[in-house]
C-alpha cells in the first residue's frame, strides 16, 4: 500500500480520537463525581480500561493474524513506557507546580500494584526464557495470575477510595459545572466515545503494522516503539483532556491504570489469542528489559507521589520529569540496540 495513503490514513484516526476522547473524559469525569465513586476509581476502571482496548486489539490481531506475537507484547510493554513519559509531558503543561503534587494518596495504591504486576510480567518472561516446561501449555499460570492481581487492585483501590471526601468531590463538581449533567446522559456518552475511541485506535493499530511492513521495521522495536506509541494516542488525548477539565488525578490514573490493564488482561488476551502454545515462549527477551524500565519509571512516579514535590528546577521541568525523559530515551536506545 502507498506509504502516503498510509500517513495521511494515520492523521485522520489521530483526529478522530483526539476529538472523541474529550467527551470520554468529560464523561467519565461526571461518572466520577456524581456517583462518588472518584476520579482514582474512575481513571483506572473506566477510562484507562477505554483507551487500553486498542492494545489488547493489536495484540490479538499480531498473534492470531499476523503471526507475530513479539509485535503484541512490544505494544503491550511498550505502551507502559510511552504512558510513564506522558505523566512527563503533562507535568511540562501543567502549571500548579508538580503535576504529582496534586494527586491524592490513593494513586499510590494504583502505582505500587502498577510496580508489582510489571515484576511479575518480567519474571514471567525470564522463566519462559529459562525453561520450556509449560511451553506446550494452552495458557501460561503467570497469565492468570496477573489477571487475578488486577481485579485484586482494582477492589484494593476502591476500599482506598471510600475514604474519599464528599468535599473534595463536591468542590470538583461546582467547578467544573456539571451541575445540569446527568449521570444517565455522562454514561451515554461515554459508551458512545468509549466505541469511537477503540474502533479507531484498533483501525490506527492496523495502519501502523501496515506502516511497520511498509518500512521494513523490525517487528519487536516497532512493536515497543511505534505501535506502543500509536495504541497510546487515546491515553495521551484524554490526559490532556483531564488536565483541560482540572482534573489531573484522572489523567495520573488512566496512565497507570492503562499500564494495569496492559500487564494483565491485555497480557492474557494475548495468550489465550495465541494457538502455537504458550505466548511467553515465542517472544523476544529484549521485552524483559522493557519491563525493568518501566519498573525504574513507576518508581521514579511512586516516590513523587509519596515525597509530594513542590519545586521545580526550572519555569517547565521537574525532577520526576527530567527522570522520567532520561529513562524513556535510555530505554529507547537499548531496546534499538538490542532490538
Amino acid at each position: 500500500m502507498n506509504t502516503t495513503l498510509l500517513w495521511s490514513e494515520l492523521f485522520v484516526a489521530a483526529l478522530i480520537i483526539l476529538l472523541a476522547s474529550n467527551f470520554l473524559t468529560k464523561s467519565a469525569d461526571v461518572i466520577a463525581l456524581k456517583t462518588g465513586l472518584g476520579r482514582s476509581f474512575v481513571g483506572v476502571v473506566m477510562l484507562a480500561t477505554a483507551t487500553s482496548l486498542p492494545e489488547m486489539g493489536t495484540g490479538i490481531s499480531s498473534v492470531s493474524i499476523v503471526g507475530t506475537p513479539d509485535l503484541a507484547m512490544g505494544a503491550a510493554f511498550g505502551s507502559n513506557l510511552f504512558n510513564l513519559l506522558i505523566i512527563a509531558i503533562l507535568d511540562i503543561f501543567w502549571r500548579n507546580g508538580s503535576i504529582l503534587s496534586s494527586i491524592n494518596g490513593s494513586s499510590i495504591t494504583v502505582c505500587i500494584f502498577s510496580i508489582g504486576i510489571i515484576i511479575v510480567a518480567a519474571i514471567a518472561i525470564g522463566f519462559h526464557q529459562l525453561t520450556s516446561v509449560l511451553s506446550n501449555w494452552y495458557l501460561s499460570p503467570f497469565s492468570i495470575i496477573l489477571a487475578i492481581l488486577f481485579l485484586w487492585a482494582i477492589y484494593k483501590l476502591y476500599i482506598a477510595n471510600r475514604n474519599v471526601h464528599v468535599s473534595e468531590d463536591q468542590n470538583g463538581l461546582d467547578n467544573n459545572n456539571y451541575a445540569e449533567y446527568s449521570v444517565r446522559k455522562a454514561f451515554t456518552v461515554y459508551l458512545t466515545a468509549a466505541t469511537v475511541v477503540v474502533v479507531t485506535a484498533i483501525w490506527l493499530a492496523q495502519i501502523g503494522d501496515d506502516l511497520a511492513t511498509a518500512m521494513e521495521w523490525k517487528a519487536s522495536f516497532v512493536g515497543t516503539q511505534f505501535l506502543a506509541l500509536i495504541t497510546s494516542l487515546p491515553e495521551l488525548a484524554t490526559s490532556f483532556a483531564a488536565l483541560r477539565l482540572n482534573a489531573p488525578e484522572l489523567a495520573i490514573t488512566n496512565l497507570l491504570g492503562s499500564n494495569l490493564f496492559n500487564m494483565t488482561f491485555v497480557l492474557l488476551i494475548d495468550d489465550i489469542a495465541y494457538t502455537k502454545g504458550v505466548v511467553w515462549a515465542g517472544i523476544s527477551s529484549i521485552h524483559a528489559i522493557t519491563a525493568i524500565i518501566a519498573i525504574a519509571m513507576t518508581f521514579v512516579v511512586l516516590f513523587s507521589l509519596m515525597t509530594q514535590p513542590r519545586r521545580r528546577i526550572s519555569k517547565y521541568l521537574t525532577y520526576e520529569t527530567c527522570l522520567l525523559t532520561l529513562l524513556y530515551i535510555f530505554g529507547s536506545f537499548i531496546i534499538f540496540i538490542l532490538a
